[in-house]
């Protein structure tokens, strides 16, 4: 995963201290879900197996999480390690940064037709992360490749009745035009939503989801605590993006599934709802866009 490897890099080729997963939060009593995470990515000096972040989750009262792909690779590696965790369903795609680099139309179709295989798996539940990224790609051939891979993973969602996780980075207006011009998937969702009250309203009344990082607990990021006082309850999520955007008191250390319970405590206080309350919501709309964790087990 040509991002994810070089930002790897970055923080080796510097002085630093050791980059070591945080002490287990205190258990929730009522425990929710990760709807979006990367277990394949090691961002620490002593990474965790899957079965050592699935002990963790067990640990701390967490119910499951999605595991999501961004090349053809690692949602073959999702779909496949799904298949038997009974705390995993997988998400697949292309990710948008990646689209440009198979450079033809042609190669990127030939891996979103691998993509449509695998979404055709019971432990496969979305497609994404897909979407629009107009941070780092730059260029009109390489956006075009970008909107195309779009396109595709919103029709392939649509086929197989899955729901849609969303990247959107500096790219709002585009992906809402992208949305409304070809047709949102039934269940779409803003994973580590990103916008302003803006986007924040037009999701609320198209009826899509707004998933909340770590990044919510960042002091510099009063648009996304307006977002989330702004929108339904019913159309919220939670997610780590593990394992990038640790939440504070964390950040700076690598992220993973088992510290979603720090993001629910600050989401909780910052509406003043009882955690329980809350975790129980995010639960029954998480089930709503994912299905059961407990079906397609092999």
């Amino acid at each position: 995963m040509t991002e994810t490897i070089r930002q790897r890099k970055d923080y080796e080729s510097s002085e630093r201290k050791p980059r070591l997963y945080p002490d287990l939060p205190e258990p929730l009593t009522l425990g929710t879900y990760d709807n979006h995470t990367h277990l394949e990515i090691a961002d620490s000096d002593s990474p965790l197996s899957v079965s050592e972040q699935v002990e963790k989750m067990r640990q701390v009262g967490m119910l499951g999480a999605v595991q999501v792909g961004v090349t053809l690779e690692s949602s073959i590696w999702s779909a496949e390690v799904a298949k038997s965790e009974p705390m995993l369903l997988a998400a697949v795609a292309i990710h948008p940064n990646e689209a440009p680099l198979y450079e033809t139309k042609a190669k990127l179709d030939e891996a979103i037709a691998g993509i449509a295989e695998l979404a055709s798996k019971p432990r496969v539940r979305a497609v994404g992360e897909t979407g629009l990224d107009f941070f780092r790609t730059e260029g009109q051939d390489e956006l075009a490749l970008q909107l195309h891979s779009f396109e595709e993973h919103i029709a392939i969602a649509k086929e197989f009745d899955l729901a849609l996780q969303i990247h959107d980075r500096d790219a709002h207006e585009d992906v809402v035009k992208t949305l409304r011009r070809v047709g949102a998937p039934e269940r779409t969702v803003f994973h580590c939503y990103s916008g302003d009250l803006e986007l924040a309203e037009i999701c609320k009344q198209e009826g899509w989801y707004l998933s909340f990082a770590g990044n919510i607990t960042f002091k510099k990021n009063q648009h996304l605590r307006d977002s989330l006082l702004a929108v339904s309850r019913s159309q919220i999520l939670i997610e780590t993006d593990a394992p990038f955007l640790t939440p504070e008191p964390l950040r700076g250390r690598p992220n993973a599934p088992y510290l979603v319970p720090h993001t629910l405590r600050f989401m909780a206080d910052l509406t003043g709802e009882n955690i329980e309350a809350l975790a129980q919501r995010l639960n029954e709309n998480t089930v709503n866009v994912y299905g059961s964790w407990d079906e397609g087990l092999q």
